[in-house]
């Protein structure tokens, strides 16, 4: 008889325990679920789903052309944010390629871009992108396939408000019939530029992660 009621009261213990550890297990999952959701809202709070950028900078011509010169170049943009680290743009740009005085030529290109935010929940963020674009001279009298990629960081100064400096590389595909550059079939060019960017939206997305937060916490006080 005592051995057995010394068996029931470790098998009482052994399931307390387990059932204690159990407990503390959720009470951990409840509060990573937690913070992950405050992490997130972080993104609402200081950037958005949607953006505007104005940026100004200049282009260099590279390859063999005998003294390339930096000239002026523009861009007017807009992104949407597929997560709070991707997200897709599409950019008007206006730029100049000239070299050695004896070449200064007006472009235009129609990007489109694939962007990852490396920091999105932080005012200062890395960036990296790529993408497609269509190319043209300014009459678009010759026109040309092209790609491009770069690299920047972006500040938010105030809220919803962003800073940018970036350098993206740029190679064009021209046509033999009618090449972009005098004989070349190909060019390849840089452009630096500074940029502002005016974010706006996501205030649906904020207002459901709040009631996921205000679960897990009403969750956490019945328990």
């Amino acid at each position: 008889m005592l051995i057995k009621l010394k068996s029931v009261l470790l098998l009482l213990a052994i399931s307390s325990i387990g059932l204690s550890n159990l407990s503390a297990q959720k009470d951990v999952e409840s509060n990573q679920d937690n913070k992950r959701l405050y992490k997130k809202l972080g993104f609402y709070d200081i950037r958005g789903t949607n953006s505007v950028d104005i940026a100004a900078g200049s282009t260099l011509i590279t390859g063999d052309f005998p003294e390339p010169e930096f000239k002026v170049y523009f861009r007017l943009g807009y992104k949407r944010f597929i997560t709070e680290h991707l997200g897709v743009s599409i950019a008007f740009n206006k730029y100049n390629l000239a070299f050695n005085e004896t070449f200064n030529e007006g472009f235009v290109s129609f990007d489109f871009n694939l962007e990852y935010l490396m920091a999105p929940f932080s005012n200062i963020s890395p960036y990296a992108y790529g993408g497609y674009s269509y190319n043209a001279s300014s009459d678009f009298q010759t026109t040309g396939p092209k790609v491009q990629g770069g690299l920047g960081v972006e500040f938010i100064v105030f809220k919803k408000v962003g800073l940018e400096i970036f350098g993206e590389y740029n190679y064009v595909f021209s046509k033999k019939t009618s090449p972009i550059i005098q004989e070349e079939n190909s060019i390849s060019f840089l452009r630096l530029g500074l940029g502002l960017n005016l974010y706006f939206g996501g205030q649906k997305t904020k207002e459901r992660l709040l009631e996921e937060v205000d679960t897990v916490i009403q969750s956490n006080i019945i328990k």
